[in-house]
């Protein structure tokens, strides 16, 4: 049902451009002249229009993503359920007992992104985005090998570069009013892989390990990020839809690959003037498990477990732009979106997303 879900949300988007690009007046789809808040699609969204030849944009974003509490499928579940019910994939090597014993309850994730794009041509712009993350997990650690006393929590957190992404939007179709674009890219593994911090064990030893594979900052993998962009305008309305992929290729340098991540997402925004302008988006996703394994990644956590990762989720996201139309700073853009899952449905168990914010500037010079 989720993958329906998925698939809709960017098709509605493509359907609804296709519609209105064959049934209006070419003459009526005339953009504005003069850039608007609105011409822009949500901060959220990456790689969404194109430049003039010759013009640069540099941007930068903050995003943060809470996490808390747990799911196994679409169903909640308690550290209790966890620490007594779920097979520990590591049972049978020394010190490994047949459930899991450390359950994470909260996750917080920060990124710093900075972007450039220039565009060679009319028709095809260039751009990279280089990043850096910060994660922080709360876990509670169950003592010895059954049972649900607890023994304690500890905390972990990692900071580090993550992985940069050199992409190129290259133009399909252009009428004024509804543009399309591809949108051909490939991550680049330059985030760390090897992050450690100490640990709170069942057997009450806090050893320094190496941490599981959500706190660590890069992918360690090549991968290609295809995609492909519509975006609409008429009057004070803007719309669009997008599609895209993050394919990996091939292991890592720790024998893993993180599951390929497949993304659709759709929007409409609302100019009330050149300057302001506010939005609602709909994004669906689908990531799978990971494949392989890090040997140095072994614990009776979740987070350790190669199954319990990826999943499907559906968000709703709304946000606003704001763009300074004179005066020193006349053309800098600003956005700011905030999203929330409407349906979650996780190979777990699996922390659930609480909230996603973003926040962003763009200078297109």
């Amino acid at each position: 049902m989720m993958k329906h879900i998925t698939m809709t949300a960017a098709a509605l988007g493509c359907t609804f451009g296709y519609a209105t690009a064959n049934t209006l007046p070419a003459a009526a789809h005339d953009m504005h002249s003069a850039p608007r808040a609105y011409d822009h699609a949500p901060i959220g969204v990456m790689g969404d229009h194109l430049h003039k030849k010759g013009e640069f944009m540099l941007s930068a974003r903050y995003m943060r993503m809470d996490m808390g509490g747990n799911k196994i499928g679409t169903n909640d579940v308690t550290p209790e359920q966890i620490a007594t019910t779920v097979p520990n994939q590591f049972f049978g090597n020394p010190m490994q007992p047949p459930t899991l014993r450390v359950v994470p309850t909260d996750m917080t994730m920060d990124m710093y992104m900075l972007g450039a794009m220039y565009a060679p041509s009319d028709a095809v712009t260039l751009m990279v985005m280089a990043m850096y993350g910060e994660s922080e997990m709360d876990h509670i650690t169950f003592q010895g090998g059954m049972g649900t006393t607890r023994l304690g929590e500890f905390t972990t957190g990692t900071s580090a570069f993550g992985d940069t992404r050199v992409s190129a939007l290259v133009r399909l179709f252009d009428n004024t009013a509804h543009k399309i674009h591809l949108n051909a890219g490939i991550s680049i593994p330059t985030g760390s892989i090897s992050e450690e911090d100490r640990i709170l064990t069942p057997m009450g030893g806090t050893p320094t390990v190496r941490l599981p594979y959500p706190m660590q900052i890069g992918s360690g993998t090549w991968d290609l990020t295809p995609g492909i962009t519509y975006v609409g305008h008429e009057g004070s309305w803007n719309w669009g839809a997008q599609a895209n992929a993050t394919i990996r290729l091939g292991d890592n340098s720790a024998n893993y690959s993180l599951g390929d991540k497949w993304e659709a997402t759709s929007w409409l925004a609302y100019g009330f003037s050149d300057a302001f302008s506010l939005s609602a988006r709909l994004k669906g996703s689908t990531q799978g498990r990971i494949d392989g394994q890090d040997p140095r990644i072994v614990a009776p956590v979740q987070t350790a477990q190669t199954d319990f990762h990826g999943g499907e989720r559906l968000d709703a996201l709304f946000g606003a732009n704001f763009l300074v139309t004179d005066g020193a700073l006349k053309g800098n853009r600003l956005g700011i979106e905030f999203g929330v899952p409407v349906a979650q449905d996780l190979n777990g168990p699996q922390m659930e997303t609480d909230y996603t914010l973003t926040v962003g500037w763009q200078l297109a010079f």
